[in-house]
């Protein structure tokens, strides 16, 4: 899955759409260090979006800003993992 487009929304939201779901409108909002996702509007043209797919998401954003490691570390990735 890649990042076709994103844009900065008001009140720290970033609007993104990903190959796998053209469709669909993905709005993040941000956390001091990181961005989390916040809501999907989804599209029944696209594949319903899993778990899996939402972390995923996260992640490339996160990544393509920087933030990625402070997401990685965040306290319930943490939790996660135990």
């Amino acid at each position: 899955m890649e990042l076709i487009d994103w844009s900065y929304g008001r009140r720290y939201q970033i609007k993104a759409l990903f190959s796998r779901f053209p469709n669909s409108t993905v709005i993040f909002r941000s956390f001091p260090s990181y961005y989390f996702i916040y809501t999907v509007r989804w599209s029944e043209s696209d594949p319903v979006v899993k778990r899996e797919d939402l972390e995923q998401m996260e992640r490339i954003l996160n990544d393509m800003l920087g933030l990625l490691e402070n997401y990685e570390t965040r306290r319930s990735a943490v939790f996660q993992s135990e």
